[in-house]
């Protein structure tokens, strides 16, 4: 085994680490989850604005 193999083996080991986590990534079963995680920013504000307006009521 010379470095020519060990370099194939490396390429061959990343090009499946790579294509496994675009199949995890675009799963079916992970879209609610980044759905969730794309409205967070939205969330906090909502968040944020409800609070603003128990402070205003209890001025």
């Amino acid at each position: 085994m010379d470095i020519n193999d060990l370099r194939g083996l490396s390429t061959l080991f990343l090009l499946l680490s790579f294509l496994g986590l675009c199949f995890w990534a675009y799963s079916k079963k992970r879209k609610p989850y980044f759905d969730d995680a794309a409205n967070l920013p939205f969330a906090d504000e909502a968040m944020n604005q409800r609070t603003q307006q128990e402070v205003a009521k209890n001025d």
